[in-house]
């Protein structure tokens, strides 16, 4: 966080605070108390009405007639938002994220009831890793740099990559980076956990006119295949959550019939493989006897 963006916050939490220890803030943004200081007088010579207040209790606040109605948003509105960006973090793990939750949270009543909703998601260690190439990918997002690294796809080929990255797209359990690869001269979309040895280049570019409006060439859409399985109730709510409850009926005492679309290649296999016996393929019989092949084909790597 730089210095700008610190005393917005700053001057956020004493819009709320009526006094807030110098060490509460050196805590927050992880800074020293001479920090601090130093940041308070830069409030005061920009007529920021800052005063200090000496004494175990003492610290820092800012005068009530500068204070805004913050009525704007109610606590319901805050907290739903804090329940939204609570979840973000876990995702992203970003100290960004983490100081705007602390401004909202110091806006919301401490008598305030606590939010009716919690999100979490899976701690996994790889998720640190990730966020180190998220946060590059996001500097050189706002520098304009161009980024080099290699680049593994699904088939295991890898290459060599420059691109002017654009955005960064989170999709169910993974990161991935929209941009204009200049290896391949048009737009790609790169997996962040695919990307090696990234660096940001000191070239800085351009924006293209359509990198904006453009629907990224590259947003490959596999051939879908309609077919029909018979699923156990253990499984069921799983296919409701992706498919729909329209998705499901009845079929016997102990199973379901289940009409879903599925990918006409081996993520499709792999989705299906992952539920075991509790699913059985009826139809189509081609898709049948491929699906088959498939599992022969696994069952072989431990024959």
């Amino acid at each position: 966080m730089d210095k700008i963006e610190r005393l917005i916050a700053i001057i956020m939490i004493l819009l709320k605070k009526d006094v807030v220890p110098t060490t509460e803030f050196a805590q927050l943004f992880n800074v020293s108390k001479r920090t601090i200081l130093r940041d308070m007088e830069t409030l005061s010579l920009s007529n920021i009405p800052i005063y200090s207040v000496n004494g175990v209790h003492g610290g820092y606040g800012i005068m009530d007639e500068y204070k805004f109605d913050k009525r704007l948003l109610s606590s319901s509105d805050l907290e739903n938002i804090l329940t939204a960006l609570g979840g973000l973090e876990q995702i992203l793990i970003s100290e960004d994220v983490e100081v705007t939750i602390r401004k909202i949270e110091a806006m919301v009543s401490p008598l305030s009831p606590k939010s009716s909703i919690q999100l979490s998601f899976y701690d996994w260690e790889g998720r640190s890793e990730i966020v180190q190439t998220l946060k590059r990918c996001q500097e050189a997002i706002l520098a304009r740099r161009l980024i080099s690294f290699n680049y593994m796809d699904k088939n295991g080929l890898k290459t060599n990559r420059t691109v002017e990255p654009y955005q960064l797209h989170f999709s169910e359990t993974s990161w991935y980076l929209k941009g204009f690869c200049l290896h391949r001269m048009r737009y790609r979309t790169f997996k962040l956990s695919r990307i090696d040895d990234l660096h940001l280049d000191k070239e800085t570019f351009n924006p293209r006119d359509d990198s904006l409006d453009q629907k990224h060439e590259d947003s490959y859409q596999p051939e879908l295949v309609t077919l029909r399985a018979l699923i156990s109730p253990s499984i069921k709510d799983q296919f409701i959550e992706r498919y729909g409850r329209k998705s499901i009926e009845e079929y016997s005492a102990e199973l379901f019939l289940a009409t879903i679309q599925v990918p006409q290649n081996r993520i499709g296999f792999q989705f299906l493989a992952g539920f075991g016996t509790n699913l059985q393929i009826v139809e189509p019989q081609s898709y049948v006897e491929q699906f088959r092949n498939y599992l022969l084909e696994m069952v072989g790597k431990y024959s």
